[in-house]
């Protein structure tokens, strides 16, 4: 039997979720509904030239607790030959410093729900033009509807007030890319499970597996029955304590209402792991009933199964239940 089980969808899930987002598409009404809001606590990190990066990234990670300056991510984080700093390299900083980094939808609605959140959002502008760029970070803090302004914390400008609309001009320039950094266990506003799940997963491939368990566990409080999130803290819980503690976690989520066919086939494997024969056969093949661009693997699954339980193999009119 294989020491890690399976779980053929999560690299599937991770790649939709990195996909690069297209410019705000929701409709601006009702944003001048939304009451003011400016999070005056958000530090303060005035910018040296062509290091926007390095002083929106320690404003950010200052905010949330973590113990950092620009000159110190300047090191990391400068690129002479760009004269300034790429989005990943500034996520993966984040996550070094134990944070859940979230790309924010690309809309303008998700924005101000981070802000009405209490959280700050780094956000890439461009600045120039399509064809002449200016690549600029900042960090949004504030919004006054009454004056159709946001409030950035910009370049040397502590409370940089720009129309709503000449932001996201700007922002949608520069892909409608925006990200929140949290400690594991918040959820972002705008958190929708797929996106939240590569974000937590991201976190554990960094090395900080503990803060992902963390995140990976307020995920399910906030979403149950997903079955992404139930299968990485499984994995995570299989690697860290073994079977007889990941067992529960998807159990759990089946009793919750979560159905996959690689939940199934992931909790056969620990079960026959623990030599719980005739479970381990019930959830292989619900695992092969569910079907899905994974059925061969779920097929071979209830074949090492049925192969090794020491009542020999399943009947081949036993029905798939």
């Amino acid at each position: 039997m294989r020491r890690r089980p399976l779980y053929p969808v999560l690299g599937m899930l991770l790649a939709l979720c990195g996909c690069a987002g297209t410019g705000p598409t929701a409709s601006l009404a009702g944003l001048d509904e939304r009451p003011a809001v400016e999070l005056t606590e958000v530090p303060f990190h005035p910018q040296q030239r062509y290091q926007c990066g390095p002083a929106a990234l320690a404003t950010m990670l200052g905010w949330s607790g973590a113990d950092t300056s620009p000159e110190t991510l300047a090191d990391r984080l400068y690129i002479p030959a760009r004269q300034g700093s790429l989005q990943p390299e500034l996520m993966a900083q984040a996550r070094q410093h134990g944070r859940l980094v979230y790309r924010i939808p690309a809309e303008p609605h998700a924005l101000l729900d981070e802000l009405q959140a209490g959280h700050p959002v780094l956000v890439l502008q461009n600045l120039g033009l399509r064809w002449w760029p200016v690549w600029h970070y900042a960090v949004v803090i504030g919004y006054e509807p009454e004056r159709g302004e946001l409030i950035l914390r910009s370049g040397t400008i502590r409370r940089h007030r720009v129309r709503l609309a000449t932001f996201l001009r700007t922002w949608k320039r520069g892909d409608s890319w925006g990200v929140v950094t949290l400690r594991p266990g918040q959820l972002p506003a705008s958190a929708e499970p797929r996106r939240y799940l590569a974000a937590a997963f991201d976190l554990e491939a960094s090395g900080f597996g503990a803060p992902a368990e963390t995140a990976y566990r307020a995920g399910i409080e906030r979403w149950p029955s997903y079955p992404g999130l139930r299968l990485a803290l499984a994995n995570r819980r299989l690697a860290t304590a073994g079977p007889a503690a990941a067992v529960p976690i998807l159990e759990q989520g089946i009793a919750a209402g979560a159905e996959d066919g690689a939940l199934y086939n992931n909790l056969a494997l620990l079960l026959a792991e623990l030599e719980r024969w005739d479970e381990a056969k019930i959830y292989a093949r619900r695992a092969v009933r569910a079907g899905g661009p994974h059925l061969d693997e779920f097929r071979n699954t209830l074949d090492e199964i049925c192969r090794r339980r020491p009542t020999g193999r399943c009947a081949p009119q036993e029905p798939l239940s």
